[in-house]
């Protein structure tokens, strides 16, 4: 099995941050490659994915169960509220310098799961938390 999958086979396994941080990560590179390589559907795929990923925490994250403080809820959704409109924009125009944001958003976000991944009674995973 290569490095890849085992980090994959492991982030499904883990915790809810871990699995998002793995996700955001993914997403991440997929926008970097896409960015390098000079092939607008290559980007406009990259660009659907990691939208689709922020469509989803968005949803969970306007859920009513969902378990994440307030503060930290609103601002979250706010920046998928930014990547919205980014990923439009790039739809339409698949510029690859305008990439980067959404690179930078997803790599600082996982990095912050990671670093709250740890056991802690105060961690929220951006996924809704059962009731």
């Amino acid at each position: 099995m290569n490095p890849y999958a085992k980090q994959q086979e492991a982030a499904l396994g883990a915790a809810p941050q871990q699995a998002e941080a793995w996700a955001l990560t993914t997403a991440a590179r997929k926008l970097a490659e896409a960015k390098t390589s000079g092939q607008a559907e290559t980007l406009l795929g990259a660009v659907r994915l990691n939208w689709r990923l922020w469509t989803i925490f968005q949803a969970n994250l306007a859920g009513p169960e969902c378990g994440v403080p307030d503060e930290i809820r609103i601002n979250l959704l706010q920046l998928a509220n930014f990547v919205d409109k980014r990923s439009v924009a790039l739809l339409v125009d698949p510029d690859p310098q305008k990439v980067d944001v959404l690179i930078n958003i997803n790599r600082q976000i996982a990095s912050g799961l990671l670093g709250d991944a740890r056991p802690s009674t105060t961690a929220q995973p951006m996924r809704a938390t059962a009731a």
